[in-house]
């Protein structure tokens, strides 16, 4: 704000809407409790989006109450008929206030609007009004808009089961409607990154060793990239991944290895050692009528041999722990390549189609010479409060005038330019120290085992990365960097030099003012580390 006679500032005309309670519109009341004992009322529902649902405390009516309720109800006579619930299906099943995914109203099939919950990685949640045709791809799309996120097409829609310990990322071109129809009551959908969602289109040889496809070892030689994917995509081929998997039994605690293959028609097991005969193989799995799933608790929860398991599960709803296929690889790399290979033999060439939107409509956006304002640049306007009241500023050119004043006048400003130059290496040491914070890629104090969680659910790409205070040392960071499929931490040290504070990486041959320098600069050279800094780790608030 200047500190001269005209005082003007651009606020955000968003943030003046009245709050719109009387104009909420149909469908949107995720509960509505008409009985005599506990009453909630929505507040403050927006008309379309996302919505936010609070809740009332409820409260206990006295016995007198209660009674004076009863013998009006008695009295009441027959001829008058009596007043119906408006929303029996609105009603809450129970007297808690709580709302759980197993309680969402399922939503009007006549006007094909139907409520879904999204949770973010921090346990936050947003309700959401969606029509029955709208894909997992649309929904991300949504949620980016709304929380003001990087869209670098990377947000996936995981689907969830706390219980089974299992989650898989849905395929852009899913419904999500009928994805939750399938769901149990404590399942959920998480809104996260996840980087290695088609990076096998980019690097087809990570994904897929040359020892466990059929098809590469018959031909005695090196397989071009691009032909690896026409033969996984095209229908006409068949191509067969095999090797050793630990199965466990159903009905039973106990594992058992096997030689299987995964070909288009499903997944097979040989009762004799490593042959491929017919009359030794034994389906496991369909491919057409079920889903592949990471087992995030195998070893506590099934017992499971590796850290590396997975499971295939039927799509019909309500699935149960002993109709689960559950399955489990020698290392990560093994585990990859079996569940990819099963959505290209599942999905074929919409997989392909799914990838090559984004990249499509990110060449018909850069014909455009003209810069495309976000939606909060569009939602300022020019103020001017150098009267009694403001007012809105409508000429452009007066407004862009009153923009260049306010920089002048706290440029030249004297009181302003001396506060700034006292105590300039105090200010500048304090700023350097926590300028970081407010970067997505910092994680703050969590632990290594919780940082190789995160690095595991965005993908395990490489130059997947995040810093994170060191626990070893308060004063040092830690960089935890993804490469090759395996989790690497390199430790950032503070080091002194004129009274000033730098932080390096290389024992002080490199050194930075702060932590964004460091990062920006790997970013663009590896140095001492085995790849460059890619894709920063994000937990984005709904």
């Amino acid at each position: 704000m200047s500190l001269g006679a005209v005082q003007r500032c651009f606020i955000n005309t968003n943030s003046l809407s009245p709050p719109h309670f009387s104009h909420m519109s149909e469908g949107l009341i995720s509960e509505c409790s008409l009985s005599y004992t506990h009453f909630t009322f929505p507040k403050a529902i927006p008309d379309h989006g996302l919505v936010d649902i609070f809740y009332d405390c409820p409260f206990a009516m006295c016995p007198s109450s209660r009674r004076l309720q009863e013998e009006e109800q008695q009295l009441r006579t027959s001829s008058l008929p009596a007043i119906p619930n408006p929303f029996p299906e609105l009603c809450s099943p129970a007297s808690s206030p709580v709302l759980s995914p197993g309680s969402l109203p399922p939503g009007d099939p006549s006007t094909g609007k139907y409520i879904v919950k999204i949770f973010s990685e921090d346990g936050m949640g947003k309700v959401v009004e969606i029509p029955a045709d709208m894909t997992a791809r649309d929904l991300c799309q949504l949620l980016v808009y709304k929380s003001h996120c990087v869209d670098d097409n990377s947000w996936a829609l995981v689907e969830h089961h706390p219980l089974l310990g299992l989650e898989r990322c849905l395929e852009d071109h899913e419904l999500v409607v009928q994805v939750q129809a399938s769901m149990n009551s404590d399942s959920r959908f998480l809104f996260r990154k996840n980087y290695a969602k088609y990076e096998f289109f980019r690097n087809p040889l990570t994904f897929f060793p040359e020892h466990m496809v059929a098809w590469c070892q018959e031909t005695n030689g090196t397989i071009p990239p691009s032909q690896l994917l026409q033969n996984f995509l095209a229908s006409s081929s068949c191509p067969e991944i095999q090797g050793y998997l630990y199965v466990k039994e159903l009905g039973r605690k106990s594992w058992k290895k096997l030689y299987m293959f995964l070909r288009r028609s499903g997944l097979y097991c040989s009762t004799k050692g490593t042959s491929k005969e017919p009359r030794h193989l034994q389906l496991l799995a369909d491919l057409e009528d079920s889903n592949i799933f990471t087992v995030i608790t195998g070893k506590k929860q099934h017992s499971a041999p590796t850290e590396y398991a997975f499971c295939i599960k039927p799509n019909k709803g309500r699935a149960e722990l002993k109709e689960l296929r559950m399955l489990c690889a020698e290392d990560e790399q093994s585990r990859t390549c079996w569940m990819t290979a099963f959505r290209l033999f599942k999905y074929g060439i919409v997989l392909y189609q799914n990838y090559k939107i984004p990249q499509q409509r990110k060449t018909l956006l850069s014909h455009f010479s003209a810069p495309v304002r976000s939606v909060s640049e569009n939602s300022l306007v020019a103020m001017d409060f150098s009267g009694r009241i403001g007012r809105v500023i409508d000429n452009p050119v007066e407004a862009q005038s009153a923009a260049m004043e306010e920089g002048h006048a706290w440029r030249v400003n004297p009181v302003i330019y001396l506060k700034l130059l006292c105590d300039t290496n105090k200010i500048v040491s304090v700023f350097c120290a926590v300028i970081h914070v407010a970067q997505l890629w910092f994680h703050g104090r969590i632990t290594r085992e919780e940082s190789h969680r995160i690095i595991h659910q965005q993908g395990q790409v490489d130059g997947l990365f995040l810093l994170r205070v060191s626990q070893s040392n308060p004063k040092a960071f830690v960089l935890t960097l993804c490469h090759h499929q395996k989790i690497k931490h390199f430790q950032i040290l503070p080091c002194e030099e004129d009274g000033q504070v730098f932080f390096s990486l290389d024992d002080g041959s490199t050194k930075f003012t702060d932590l964004i320098q460091l990062v920006e600069f790997y970013q663009l050279n590896r140095g001492v580390l085995p790849c460059k800094l890619r894709h920063p780790c994000t937990i984005v608030a709904l």
